[in-house]
């Protein structure tokens, strides 16, 4: 019924986020050309890739990690063993201390969280930044857009005029999915908003957003473009992205459970969810790629997805596929490493999924399966 491809989804057990090993290490090998042939270092963002699992295998071709929490922080120190890159909306006094002891380099949102945590990052001997707003995105989806005039994260060019003393870097983070052209606007406004700050900066962090390992992405500007940067300003380059390196790494195996007939539709009910497991597909919003699917037709019947739970809108469609689906079946859907599991939850209770890794060896290797315990220690 669903086609078959080199991994055996039959021997995943569902649901399960599967990563293709080999896919992974191919997206680490242009971030690594990137930043040898650009002379700038790649961070990977672990608001959008976390699978700790496969941090010694990152290890050998980015230079490190930008975290958002002190439990990312942790998770970098424990299991990459070395000092992270903080950027955060805001940060916690609970916390600070131990957030300044696991990193490097910390970026602050605002002047007033720089103030109050100044001496703090001195005495931790942390390179300090401010995270900066052009007021220029181009991004589309508003939910994700972080450069408007009321947006609350970054520090406007108008409360700006000097750098305060003490603060070594600029950050800035305005784009989602984009490509090089986009980023090269991007940094014509930054340049002309913040430039006259760059003299007295050791470093720039141009954030994530940055869709390197797409397949049509032009690594070549990008290499070029932050070349030219680094030699006009001579300042250390860093990258943050998270889907380029997770982007098209694995699926989210599922299995129907049940057929519901709606219309001249038919609703193929799995065993995971869109809001719990792949929410990006309803915030976005988005339709997955599906594994052995078509665009629907008149010669064969069209499916929904159904999610699992009692969330009326927990569906995606329209999808046909060369034959009835049936209980049983798997479906597969593709691009499902980034940004699931790091949002997945357990709404109504529901199982989350394992995590596997389809080896370089074509081996089946189960990280990590959830039970009741991942449901009963997220409440009390």
């Amino acid at each position: 019924m669903i086609e078959k491809y080199e991994i055996d989804f039959d021997s995943v057990p569902s649901p399960c986020y599967l990563l293709d090993e080999r896919r992974l290490i191919k997206n680490l090998e242009l971030l690594q050309r990137v930043a040898q042939e650009s002379g700038a270092h790649v961070l990977c963002a672990l608001k959008g890739y976390a699978m700790w699992s496969t941090f010694p295998l990152l290890k050998q071709y980015i230079s490190g990690a930008t975290v958002s929490s002190l439990h990312e922080s942790k998770s970098i120190a424990e299991h990459w063993g070395e000092k992270a890159h903080a950027c955060a909306p805001v940060y916690v006094s609970q916390e600070i201390d131990e957030i300044l002891h696991n990193t490097s380099h910390i970026t602050f949102n605002s002047l007033t969280q720089w103030e109050r945590y100044k001496e703090k990052s001195i005495q931790a001997k942390v390179s300090p930044a401010l995270r900066i707003n052009p007021e220029y995105s181009e991004i589309t989806t508003e939910l994700y857009n972080p450069a408007g005039s009321e947006c609350r994260l970054g520090v406007k060019a108008d409360a700006l005029a000097a750098l305060p003393q003490g603060i070594e870097g600029l950050h800035f983070h305005v784009l989602c999915e984009q490509d090089s052209f986009v980023l090269e606007r991007v940094l014509q406004k930054v340049e002309e908003k913040f430039g006259h700050l760059f003299s007295a900066l050791k470093w720039i962090n141009f954030g994530g957003g940055h869709h390197i390992t797409r397949s049509d992405y032009d690594v070549d500007h990008l290499i070029a473009l932050i070349k030219a940067f680094r030699e006009k300003y001579d300042l250390e380059v860093f990258l943050e992205p998270g889907e380029a390196i997770g982007w098209e790494t694995g699926y989210l195996v599922s299995e129907v459970q049940d057929i519901v007939p709606a219309g001249k539709k038919n609703i193929a009910m799995l065993d995971t969810s869109f809001t719990c497991h792949m929410p990006d597909c309803l915030e976005m919003p988005y339709k997955p790629y599906i594994v052995g699917a078509i665009e629907p037709n008149d010669f064969f019947p069209v499916y929904v997805m159904g999610g699992m739970t009692c969330l009326a809108g927990d569906q995606i469609g329209d999808y046909s596929f060369c034959g009835e689906l049936k209980v049983g079946d798997r479906v597969v859907f593709h691009d499902m490493i980034h940004y699931t599991m790091v949002k997945n939850n357990t709404f109504n209770g529901v199982r989350l999924p394992s995590i596997a890794i389809w080896t370089s060896q074509d081996e089946l290797k189960v990280i990590k399966s959830f039970d009741y315990d991942a449901y009963e220690t997220r409440l009390s």
